[in-house]
């Protein structure tokens, strides 16, 4: 078993920046990938859209709307992994969803709101 606790959303102005963290704790908890992904107003859990991975020991992806823009990363503090969120836009409102890979199953955050708006 592991949790998932997101953190760091909120409201924001076009142009602005967040930076969203995912903490993950669990006994036997050990991620082979750590992703974000998000669920625009109005769009079902099915159609949740991959924002960035990251592989342990390998590399990071990003959805094509956040190259560029969004730079997922790990810190010092063991199992957290960070979103970086620059040059916000309008259509980058969302909930955004911590997803970690461990031991071949997946697990979820509850989720953190990110509204960008004037």
């Amino acid at each position: 078993q592991a949790q998932l606790v997101e953190s760091g959303g909120g409201l924001v102005q076009p142009g602005g920046s967040l930076r969203l963290s995912c903490k993950a704790s669990g006994s036997d908890f050990s991620a082979s990938a750590m992703s974000w992904f998000r669920q625009p107003p109005g769009k079902e859990r099915e159609e949740r859209e991959m924002v960035a991975t990251l592989i342990t020991n390998g590399g990071t992806f990003y959805g094509d709307s956040v190259k560029g823009r969004f730079t997922i990363s790990t810190g010092n503090a063991e199992n957290t992994v960070y979103l970086q969120m620059n040059n916000l836009k309008p259509e980058d409102t969302a909930v955004y969803y911590c997803n970690a890979v461990s031991r071949g199953y997946p697990y979820w955050g509850q989720g953190t709101q990110v509204t960008v708006s004037s």
